[in-house]
């Protein structure tokens, strides 16, 4: 990646998406890595590409993670923003572990960013019918497994209402405001399970928005993922996919006695 600004999580304080020293590259037309997804990282990507458009060469940015940014982890990060060509992490490698008899399983993902995207990198496909959801077809990738359906929708939460009654949820959009609304909208029909995506402070401040709709958010899980591996979209992808592996498999004995 030429002529690119490489952007670098230097602190934080609080509850913040990644931790220190992670890292993404941005060019004027590719994005490589990711420091947490969101309006964080929408913020960090324009900033980048201005960068590369003055011809400044380094500055650093504090940004609270709070209701300015359409975030409420509650915490801060400080950026490093330079033109330097340094290593990314690599794509994650799919790990498909052991796979399931039966049909697979209906999984809906809402939002296409690094979590989604890694998501259905380690999803069997044998054991998931992926739907794979978001505002417009420019957020996916090009290439996409055969086990995947692609759609965009400008209204997700209307969306939601349509799902099948016996689909997996898992939501990690760009926009909190629309994460609560999948959530609401979710929680007012049947649903296998429901995934959401977000920190402890986060979820605190969804739980009671929900509650004071009359909705029981007891049903939503969140944060997602095992925290034992991490925090990187791969880390959580493993956890989540692993998780739903998991209970898969032990419904499997009494469906098959039923």
């Amino acid at each position: 990646m030429n002529d690119a600004v490489y952007i670098e999580i230097t602190a934080v304080r609080g509850s913040t998406p990644r931790d220190v020293g992670t890292a993404m590259k941005v060019t004027a037309h590719e994005i490589a890595g990711t420091i947490g997804g969101g309006a964080l990282e929408h913020q960090a990507i324009m900033t980048a590409r201005q960068m590369l458009s003055d011809g400044r060469a380094m500055q650093t940015l504090k940004i609270p993670l709070g209701p300015n940014l359409g975030q409420c982890c509650g915490g801060a990060v400080t950026l490093r923003f330079s033109h330097e060509e340094r290593p990314t992490d690599a794509e994650p490698t799919p790990t498909h572990g052991p796979l399931l008899s039966g049909p697979p399983r209906n999984l809906w993902l809402w939002g296409a960013g690094h979590v989604g995207r890694a998501v259905v990198a380690h999803a069997p496909a044998k054991a998931f019918d992926i739907t794979w959801v978001d505002r417009d077809l420019d957020r996916f990738p090009a290439v996409l497994p055969d086990a995947v359906t692609v759609v965009p929708a400008l209204d997700m939460p209307r969306l939601a209402l349509r799902a099948p009654l016996d689909a997996h949820h898992l939501i990690f959009t760009y926009s909190h405001d629309i994460d609560l609304a999948l959530c609401a909208a979710l929680l007012t029909r049947s649903a296998a399970s429901i995934g959401l995506i977000g920190s402890d402070t986060k979820w605190a401040r969804f739980s009671k928005r929900l509650d004071a709709m009359g909705l029981d958010p007891s049903q939503i899980t969140c944060p997602i993922g095992d925290k034992r591996l991490g925090k990187r979209p791969s880390d959580i992808a493993q956890g989540v996919v692993a998780t739903l592996l998991a209970d898969a498999r032990a419904d499997a004995p009494s469906k098959a006695t039923a």
